[in-house]
């Protein structure tokens, strides 16, 4: 089979998956990870990653153009506005991630009205995450929780582009102000001179000064957690496009250049950089094809899809197996994830629909 082939037998497969999870989940949510590579049932629309799955069906609308899809994605979008409107589980960083796959890319494929409500609503919340004066969106908790009290994760910089959408959308150049100051603060120091990254940094909430990077997920706080490294390629990229501020591209281009010199032969990384012979984190790899193929390291993203699509699928529910929510927690360690099955597909999205418009 030529590649052509092998990719376009690989979207068939994706599309039979999620075919089936259509018909076992519905409007409900997969959880943020297989059990011995199903996915239960989440109890409702709680937690950061439930977006990825109405995020699936607008790719599999875009490959295909059936309405099964497009309905099936559209019905999501009542249940993410009641969820903001509630303000159930929404104390995080992550309405990015939530709100523009499950309402921005709904208003931009169908008009919907009541998505860009929602995601518009979202975007307010996520501006009175910023702590001035040190201009950082806060991660994750209670505003007033010392613990979490000035601290980003690396992973923001995919959350930025729903207030950059924002301020297109209201003319309010605020939302894109803070976005912009948050994704230089992340370039200037959770991104070491080695072109490695932190998971986590800290800044003085009263003061503003920078204190120290830590991880939360990775081996050590002076490693490189796979999927943070990951997150950079593609997000330092993502603020580059939507603010032409060249020093996000050429920050991009550092945290590829260290990723794919850490990488083992299958070009699909221990779930640490600065680890071998542990757990593979096959999520970290599909983002980064994403990140990759919209940098234009296009034989780099290939090969590490190749591998994806060759020795990673799931024999479950899941598109891709062999990832890696949380290794110093013990959760998800070697199971498929909700984010790592989207980002593959659109990874396929990309490989096999030239010119398509990415929802970021």
């Amino acid at each position: 089979m030529t590649a052509i082939d092998v990719t376009a037998a690989a979207v068939t497969a994706a599309l039979s998956i999620i075919d089936g999870n259509l018909r076992e989940f519905g409007d409900a949510y997969p959880a943020d990870t297989t059990r011995h590579d199903r996915y239960p049932m989440r109890a409702g629309n709680v937690g950061w990653t439930t977006s990825f799955w109405p995020g699936m069906l607008w790719l599999a609308y875009d490959l295909t153009g059936a309405e099964k899809y497009r309905e099936a994605a559209s019905g999501h979008v009542g249940s993410f506005a009641a969820r903001v409107a509630g303000r159930v589980d929404v104390d995080t960083h992550d309405l990015g991630f939530l709100y523009t796959l499950s309402c921005v890319t709904a208003f931009r494929r169908t008009g919907n009205q009541a998505a860009k409500r929602a995601a518009l609503a979202a975007a307010d919340h996520l501006m009175s995450r910023v702590l001035e004066p040190a201009g950082i969106i806060q991660a994750w908790g209670d505003l007033r929780d010392p613990a979490q009290r000035g601290r980003t994760i690396i992973d923001s910089l995919m959350n930025t582009p729903l207030l950059f959408w924002a301020s297109e959308q209201t003319g309010e150049h605020r939302y894109a102000q803070a976005a912009w100051r948050h994704a230089a603060q992340l370039r200037d120091h959770i991104l070491r001179p080695d072109g490695s990254t932190y998971h986590t940094f800290y800044w003085d909430p009263a003061g503003g000064s920078p204190l120290r990077g830590e991880t939360e997920q990775g081996h050590a706080d002076d490693s490189c957690w796979a999927r943070g490294q990951a997150w950079g390629i593609y997000g330092f990229l993502l603020n580059h496009q939507h603010t032409g501020d060249a020093s996000f591209l050429e920050a991009a281009r550092r945290c590829a250049d260290y990723f794919l010199a850490h990488l083992p032969d299958d070009g699909v990384p221990y779930w640490d950089l600065s680890l071998a012979g542990v757990e593979r984190d096959s999520s970290a790899a599909a983002i980064a094809v994403c990140g990759l193929a919209q940098l234009g390291a296009h034989d780099a993203a290939g090969r590490i899809l190749g591998s994806l699509i060759s020795d990673y699928p799931s024999p479950g529910n899941a598109l891709l197996r062999h990832g890696v929510y949380d290794k110093p927690k013990g959760v998800g360690v070697d199971e498929g994830t909700l984010w790592g099955d989207y980002f593959y597909l659109e990874a396929l999205v990309r490989a096999t629909r030239p010119g398509w418009t990415h929802p970021w």
